[in-house]
């Protein structure tokens, strides 16, 4: 009875380690190929009481990390091709449109990048921010790059868009991320969105600006069921880590980003193009966003 008892008990335990072994692969495949090689679309909408224009439709891109694993030219070309057939009004790009030193990655020039987001299709326009990887490499470079392609960059300023102002905010690591400054150019009583490479800016932010919008930390680029996100670039943890974040009466959205940083790795954290409707309220109780999630492909 021992022996039988020992013997199965030893079957259990291999199939066990067989089952682990072969979900350890499973999910190796997933976050180091599967999901970093991913592209998807959200749609999601902010309802603003500030907001007393038409509603506008922003495409939010960040953290392109042009030269990332599954990040190329090759990859850049789709994201504009999905952007552009999304129709936005406005692009908005949230800065690291480089990489240094991600495992498995290859240096793109600024001026590549830069040739590819030319084709960005916009009738408000195509905006940006620099990021502190566009900063480690040479911000001047990067911003010519980027204004030689008809992207206007926004560093702690303030431009008027149709019926609301555009402020950028430069980035919390590198730039003068002068909140006040930005929007002290601003006049007038038309709304006002605030871009930013990096959402630890949001609690500096005047309460002028209806919303902001910011990228950087890349969801984590790990979300563990139970766990949460173990690695977020943020002073504030996982606090603006991804998504619609409201506090003492502002609004800021994080996206995830399309590229990744240091370690070419996603789980649960997909990259996005992220399509954001902002609306009034127009006297109704502010709604929860929305959000829907298209697949549009791998590689």
């Amino acid at each position: 009875m021992f022996r039988v008892r020992s013997t199965r008990l030893k079957r259990f335990v291999l199939r066990l380690m067989a089952s682990l072994i072969v979900l350890g692969a499973v999910l190796a495949v997933w976050a180091f190929w599967w999901e970093p090689a991913r592209l998807v679309i959200r749609e999601t909408t902010e309802t603003l009481p500030c907001w007393n224009g038409p509603p506008v439709r922003i495409a939010i891109v960040s953290d392109l990390h042009i030269g990332s694993p599954f990040t190329g030219v090759e990859k850049l070309e789709r994201v504009v091709t999905t952007i552009n057939a999304g129709r936005p009004d406005m692009v908005v790009l949230l800065g690291d449109f480089v990489i240094q030193g991600v495992a498995g990655g290859r240096f793109v020039p600024p001026e590549r990048i830069a040739k590819e987001l030319r084709e960005l299709r916009a009738p408000l326009g195509v905006f940006a921010v620099l990021g502190n990887h566009d900063w480690w490499l040479d911000a001047p470079r990067v911003r010519r790059a980027l204004e030689s392609a008809n992207i206007r960059v926004i560093e702690d300023d303030a431009v008027r868009v149709s019926s609301f102002w555009l402020a950028g905010i430069s980035d919390f690591m590198e730039g003068a991320h002068d909140a006040q400054r930005a929007v002290a150019a601003i006049t007038g009583a038309e709304p006002a969105i605030a871009i930013t490479h990096n959402p630890d800016i949001f609690p500096a932010i005047p309460a002028r600006v209806c919303l902001t919008l910011a990228g950087h930390t890349h969801g984590g680029q790990v979300a563990i069921p139970g766990i949460g996100r173990p690695i977020v670039p943020s002073q504030y943890g996982e606090r603006y880590a991804i998504g619609s974040i409201h506090e003492h009466g502002k609004r800021l959205f994080v996206t995830a980003g399309v590229g990744t940083s240091i370690i070419p790795v996603r789980f649960r954290v997909p990259p996005e193009i992220v399509f954001l409707i902002v609306q009034s309220d127009s006297g109704r109780p502010p709604s929860s966003p929305t959000r829907a999630t298209v697949n549009v492909g791998f590689r």
